[in-house]
């Protein structure tokens, strides 16, 4: 699968016409690189039709970093949960990802065979996104991330369907988002009647081979071959 690159995104094409889709966002200050090398390592199926797309985040100045420029889904002042969130960077953001999912659609690629994943704020973009969406979609991979501005979601009217698959993934050692803020995003969600899957590595904010294989197991079965 050779790259197709844009300003906007990197693109991997399946060598037959895609008949499903994965939009994966990276996490704050990478781009959407840095998660083109995990693909070859998943261990899908010969033959599957899946293709993988990795928008890149805006280019923002970070409370969190001194004011530092850097790709960005929203700003960042302060990771304590009772502190400011960033609602119309993380409302942007969700729009460009929800407009994203529609033009797969319009592609001819039904909503139940697409998956949003995202790793650290790329993860958070991809939650306020996925639990919406209506038609529900094949599955939810959260990486290493956090639910800001989580009253927002717990409030919200228009949750998609219970069923959404979901597979939330974090490191035990993680010094930038602490597994905690994990568990509490699993579990404010599973309040809501989700059913997440959870699963815990021995890792800082990173991902290892262990967790790559069990998401390339997931994927083939929210994604599996028709």
């Amino acid at each position: 699968m050779t790259p197709i690159e844009s300003d906007l995104e990197v693109r991997l094409e399946p060598r037959e016409p895609a008949n499903a889709a994965v939009i994966w966002l990276h996490g704050l200050g990478a781009d959407g690189h840095d998660f083109v090398p995990i693909v070859p390592e998943l261990g899908l199926p010969a033959g599957h039709r899946i293709r993988f797309i990795f928008p890149h985040a805006e280019v923002r100045p970070v409370t969190l970093n001194g004011g530092m420029a850097m790709r960005a889904w929203y700003d960042i002042a302060t990771l304590d949960r009772n502190g400011a969130v960033d609602d119309a960077g993380i409302a942007a953001s969700r729009l460009r990802l929800q407009r994203r999912i529609t033009k797969e659609i319009e592609s001819g690629i039904a909503a139940e065979r697409i998956v949003v994943a995202g790793f650290s704020q790329g993860g958070a973009i991809a939650y306020h996104t996925a639990l919406r969406h209506r038609p529900r979609l094949a599955g939810l991979l959260a990486l290493s991330t956090y639910l800001p501005g989580a009253g927002a979601v717990i409030s919200a009217e228009d949750l998609t369907d219970r069923s959404l698959p979901m597979m939330v993934m974090h490191g035990a050692h993680d010094p930038v988002l602490p597994m905690a803020l994990g568990q509490m995003a699993a579990e404010q969600i599973s309040t809501l009647g989700f059913t997440p899957q959870w699963r815990a590595y021995p890792m800082a904010h990173q991902v290892c081979f262990e967790q790559i294989t069990e998401i390339g197991r997931w994927l083939a079965e929210c994604l599996a071959p028709v």
